[in-house]
């Protein structure tokens, strides 16, 4: 069976949709949809079902951490540990391209954390629709890019070999993507860069002098 498509205004995405997708998504449904830095496949939060299909179909490993995309910072002091230096930086970078590694807390599934180190990937995307679908559903999103760094494909030709892999697709064109977000690692000081992407400029004019880069 293919997927349900939903076609969202880019500024302004009806509501009747996203309740709607929202509600799948409470019910266990896997969604392709865009973000700033691209198209991502999320679930809901605590559905480990759901969470092993999307893991399925990206072919992830057991244990490879997942992102929590979160509609603001009060979310991400949810399920993260955050000292007051990294809260100064988050507020500034937030939201935006970038993705933190932060220590987790108890509300984190273990399934769906760093098991190794206790960590967590957090992320606050900018973007109208995802932000959107966040506030409406209400809790964070667990997300993976739709695509490994290897891949490229158009939009089009990833939502047609994602059509029957996933139960929704949302669609907002035009898809202005920033390309792969930075990640940040917070667990310890001084903060280190280990991947450099989207909006890397202004991160290093935020953090730190000392802050280490992979």
């Amino acid at each position: 069976m293919k997927a349900v498509r939903f076609h969202l205004h880019p500024t302004t995405p009806e509501q009747r949709k996203l309740v709607h997708i929202a509600e799948a998504l409470r019910h266990g449904a896997i969604v392709l949809y865009p973000t700033d830095t691209g198209f991502a496949l999320g679930c809901q939060l605590g559905d480990r079902d759901a969470i092993e299909r999307l893991r399925l179909i990206r072919r992830l490993p057991h244990g490879k951490p997942l992102t929590f995309l979160c509609a603001s910072l009060k979310h991400i002091a949810d399920f993260a540990y955050v000292t007051t230096n990294a809260y100064r930086i988050l507020r500034r970078l937030v939201p935006g391209p970038y993705t933190f590694i932060l220590p987790a807390t108890k509300a984190v599934p273990h399934y769906a954390q760093d098991l190794r180190r206790r960590t967590a990937g957090i992320r606050v995307p900018n973007h109208t629709v995802s932000l959107a679908l966040l506030e409406t559903l209400g809790t964070p999103i667990i997300s993976i890019s739709a695509l490994s760094e290897e891949e490229s494909l158009a939009p089009e030709e990833l939502i047609e070999r994602m059509s029957t892999q996933v139960d929704l697709i949302v669609e907002a064109e035009p898809y202005d993507f920033v390309g792969p977000s930075t990640v940040i690692d917070m667990t310890q000081e001084p903060f280190r860069i280990v991947r450099r992407g989207a909006g890397l400029d202004y991160a290093l004019e935020v953090l730190p002098d000392d802050v280490e880069l992979a």
